[in-house]
């Protein structure tokens, strides 16, 4: 028998895979109490008396969820639909379905062991919800469905190196890759009755990750996912290059059991109208799909090879200098990186040194003796990054505070406070990288550093330093979270076979 939390808001996260970080018993508290729960009823209740609403039959699921005191939903452990972030479980599906048993003023149990046909098996016979980026398709037996929540659009990608794949003609004598049930194989057989000689691999038990994987080791040549599925994963696999769309886009729905009749149904239909209305449902998809030019980097191969090979001779000093900080160890090694590329001999013609690439003075106010001993250079490096961090106002806080510390690490914090200062001047808050941001690369130019403290800087560079920090500190802890992930992303089959997984569908002829 399951355990499960009583109180109402909870959330319980199900995962079956050991190589996923999971934190057992998370949970988040929600305001909503059984009074709410009493209005929902209600008002479900008053909205079946409006004409132009069919009334929903007589059945028990939405009033099952209430009495139980918890929504059970069934996802896919995927970056776009669940997953466990640095500060906890997310993902556009947990956020949304989230937000719907708060709604419902209830505790959430996700099971986030499935792929996409469990997902439906499972809500046909026992669970109350499936939202694992599902397609709508009317012919799946025993499943009603929710309005469309946003469009799946059909991409064709390719592997880097190959005659470039722009249109249909493109993919004769391509060996191409696909998840069955992802609504993407459906297009595939849509467009074969146009092109019968058109074939293809398929499987249900592999991810979008490890499908790029295949791309991008040439296992598959090309492989058929979602446009907002490739955007968010692609940094991870720059050995895979967009192609063309194919078909047109499916819409993206939740799935609900059809035993259950309509009332649970309903209730997120009108909750996903109310969020539609109000713009949180274009804001969430934009959380969770608008960075497109975020994940554009050409380094990532590079660096992920480098993590396997370089980084755990320093793992273990970064973990340490982390403790003694209180930095994420990540974080230090992503500096690291953009420092070094975790090399402790590191030396460049200004005269900074080591892993961390400090200079003299710093070594000498960190007490560093020996800037080319890798213990040493990490630790005064996460010393002087925690320096520069607790010396900033205090009116700049949380992430804003982190950013403008790594950028002082790189340019000075005589020139980030006159960065500061620019941002104010054009009517900014200096308080908020995003304005300071904007406000660095001006320190080249004599119309704006003349009004300042201590004049010219190459301000562009601390803008790039601390988006690359960034960007390496995701892809270490997208890596951190599942060594299976890592040994895929690296295009290293961890079973040495995992193409078998596929089967084919021939073509027609």
């Amino acid at each position: 028998m399951r355990q499960m939390t009583a109180a109402a808001g909870a959330v319980k996260v199900r995962l079956s895979s050991p190589n996923i970080a999971c934190m057992p018993g998370f949970s988040s508290r929600f305001t909503p109490g059984r009074l709410r729960r009493a209005i929902v009823l209600l008002a479900s209740a008053a909205l079946c008396l409006i004409p132009y609403r069919p009334a929903p039959p007589s059945d028990g699921l939405l009033e099952a969820v209430l009495a139980r005191d918890f929504l059970s939903v069934h996802t896919r452990n995927t970056p776009t639909t669940y997953y466990e972030g640095r500060h906890g479980p997310t993902g556009f599906e947990y956020d949304l379905v989230r937000r719907f048993a708060d709604h419902l003023g209830v505790s959430l149990d996700l099971d986030a062991s499935h792929h996409i046909d469990s997902v439906f098996e499972t809500v046909r016979n026992e669970g109350d919800l499936g939202a694992a980026a599902l397609p709508l398709d009317l012919d799946r037996e025993g499943v009603i469905f929710s309005q469309a929540i946003f469009d799946l659009q059909p991409l064709l990608v390719y592997r880097r190196g190959l005659p470039p794949v722009t249109e249909f003609d493109d993919l004769d004598g391509l060996e191409i890759g696909t998840i069955r049930g992802s609504g993407a194989d459906r297009v595939l057989r849509e467009l074969q009755t146009e092109h019968p000689d058109l074939s293809w691999w398929e499987s249900d038990d592999v991810e979008v990750a490890e499908l790029l994987s295949q791309v991008e080791s040439g296992n598959l040549d090309a492989a058929v996912v979602y446009e907002h599925q490739f955007r968010i994963n692609r940094l991870f696999f720059p050995g895979v290059e967009d192609g063309f769309t194919l078909g047109s886009p499916l819409s993206m729905a939740w799935a609900f059991p059809a035993r259950g009749g309509l009332a649970l149904q309903q209730e997120a239909n009108r909750f996903l109208s109310k969020m539609r209305a109000e713009g949180t449902l274009d804001s969430l998809v934009n959380r969770h799909f608008g960075h497109d030019d975020y994940l554009e980097y050409v380094g990532a191969r590079t660096f992920i090879q480098h993590a396997r090979e370089r980084l755990p001779d320093y793992e273990a000093l970064f973990r340490e200098a982390a403790r003694d900080t209180g930095f994420d160890w990540k974080l230090l090694a992503a500096l690291g990186y953009q420092e070094s590329h975790w090399d402790p001999e590191a030396t460049s013609p200004t005269g900074v040194r080591g892993l961390m690439m400090l200079t003299l003075p710093t070594a000498g106010e960190m007490e560093v003796d020996d800037r080319l001993d890798p213990a040493q250079s990490i630790d005064g490096g996460a010393r002087y990054l925690r320096s520069l961090k607790s010396r900033l106002p205090e009116s700049i806080t949380g992430e804003d505070r982190l950013f403008m510390a790594m950028a002082a690490y790189n340019v000075g914090l005589g020139h980030l406070y006159d960065a500061r200062q620019i941002a104010e001047m054009r009517g900014g808050d200096p308080d908020r990288w995003t304005h300071v941001r904007e406000a660095l690369p001006l320190l080249q130019q004599r119309e704006w550093h003349s009004q300042t403290r201590h004049g010219y800087a190459r301000g562009g560079e601390p803008v790039i330093y601390v988006r690359n920090i960034r960007r390496y500190y995701e892809i270490l802890s997208y890596l951190d979270r599942n060594q299976q992930q890592f040994l895929q992303l690296d295009g290293i089959p961890e079973d040495g076979d995992s193409v078998s997984k596929f089967e084919s569908v021939p073509p027609i002829l």
